[in-house]
């Protein structure tokens, strides 16, 4: 890591020695892999219990994919200005400073991809149990993982064909089930026009709360922005990505929880968890929860693949800045960073066998919340502090767009320390941690420089 004396970091344009092999069709299905997870199958049971109203849940929907395309504006940004993998490490460097940097870098590398991909893993392995009765959750939790980590170790070229695959595999399903509940299922008195006392619904405090567990279902919109130096002209590409899947994932997202109104009466839904196994139930009968178990179960393959892909980039890009870390940036034959791969994977089956992802997700929200603000917050920074600056992509809506994503992720941050302070406080202390260690290696890496001998 080249310093300057005034303590800034000459970061180069792309990854050395990156290939530039993922199309912009893959780097946008690994947008889509990574955010359509299970939290659209899970979430309409909460919201109908107190908003029991069609067009005010699919406007909630609505806004949180207006939310996530803000964010999508500002990040593109950004990763046209400095494309290079890694995401918010890259992005917090370049704004503000190294060390915000690595604090992003620390908690994505360490539990901040891990995490995600052992819930999704052992998600899968709980849905699973509709498909292969008797076969046993954590057993096909870790088969997963493993299986995924290893088409990620075949190297770049197998992992787009994968990806690719097995994402347009989860968009048909999709499809196809929202296509046979609007055509086999029996319609419900639901209206999804605006009703007299939908107004009182939307300005109400659960639906303000309501927005915040969408928006987690959003969550992965910036998922491209971690491997930015593997894609063809980045510049160009990288803001269509993250559109196009942010894009189709609200389509996705309004129409299901449509097709879930629609077909299932609200009572029955409200407080329930497995809202998409009780939907298939009235649309396909008894076998209908297998049938949205194994659709469910698929796309969270794609949903691994992803994070499986996008997380040891991260630890890769760190690598090859902190001489501490190198061992991380190195490449196999096929161009994958082995080491950081294993990494991440060693992290989710501790986390499988110990079923400490759960904690692990709920204090790290905060910490992810808040990088993603000051990310955002970078875009005004640097268009007052770098006016000249190249931008390949100007923000559209720019200060309107970015000022809302940060008024909501603001609004979550609040909600966080609110109902769960000590998560918040643990999720701090994590960032805080990331400050200390990387200290101790800037501290390690001006001793390694000013020994006898070096220049």
């Amino acid at each position: 890591m080249a310093a300057s004396e005034t303590g800034t970091v000459a970061w180069p344009a792309q990854l050395p020695g990156g290939g530039s092999t993922v199309s912009v069709i893959v780097a946008a299905a690994i947008v889509v892999a990574d955010m359509v997870g299970v939290g659209v199958f899970t979430s309409l049971g909460f919201q109908v219990k107190d908003i029991p109203s069609g067009f005010a849940i699919l406007l909630l929907w609505t806004v949180g994919g207006i939310v996530a395309l803000c964010g999508v504006f500002s990040y593109s940004e950004l990763g046209a200005m400095f494309p290079r993998s890694s995401g918010e490490y890259n992005f917090l460097s370049r704004a503000f400073h190294p060390a915000f940097g690595f604090l992003a870098g620390w908690v994505s590398a360490t539990v901040g991809f891990a995490a995600p991909v052992a819930l999704a893993a052992m998600a899968f392995g709980e849905y699973g149990k509709s498909v292969l009765p008797g076969a046993p959750p954590l057993a096909l939790a870790v088969g997963v993982v493993w299986l995924v980590s290893i088409v990620q170790l075949s190297g770049v070229r197998h992992s787009s064909t994968f990806q690719l695959i097995s994402t347009i595999l989860k968009v048909v399903l999709i499809t196809a089930f929202l296509i046979a509940g609007f055509v086999v299922g029996t319609p419900q008195p639901v209206s999804f026009a605006p009703q007299a006392g939908d107004f009182a619904h939307i300005a109400s405090a659960p639906f303000a709360i309501g927005l915040v567990f969408v928006m987690y279902s959003f969550s992965g919109w910036n998922a491209a922005t971690y491997i930015i130096g593997e894609m063809q002209a980045p510049q160009q590409n990288l803001p269509r990505a993250l559109l196009a899947g942010t894009l189709i994932v609200l389509v996705l997202y309004v129409a299901l929880n449509a097709v879930f109104l629609h077909t299932t009466p609200i009572d029955r839904l409200s407080g329930q968890l497995d809202v998409a196994r009780i939907a298939g139930s009235f649309i396909f009968g008894d076998i209908g929860g297998r049938i949205v178990g194994a659709m469910i179960c698929i796309g969270l393959i794609s949903s691994i693949s992803a994070m499986m892909w996008i997380g040891p980039r991260v630890m890769m890009t760190m690598g090859e800045d902190i001489p501490a870390l190198r061992v991380f940036a190195r490449k196999s034959s096929q161009g994958a960073p082995a080491y950081a791969i294993l990494f991440q994977l060693a992290v989710a089956s501790l986390m499988l066998f110990t079923r400490s992802f759960e904690a692990v997700l709920d204090f790290i929200q905060f910490a992810l919340l808040f990088c993603s603000f000051f990310t955002v917050l970078g875009v005004i920074k640097l268009r007052i502090t770098q006016p000249d600056t190249p931008r390949p992509y100007r923000a559209w809506g720019y200060p309107i767009t970015s000022l809302v994503f940060l008024l909501v992720t603001a609004f979550m941050m609040y909600y966080l320390l609110m109902e769960r302070p000590l998560q918040s406080a643990l999720g701090s202390l994590i960032m805080i941690s990331g400050l200390l260690i990387y200290a101790v290696f800037r501290k390690r890496d001006e001793s390694a420089t000013s020994a006898p001998g070096r220049e």
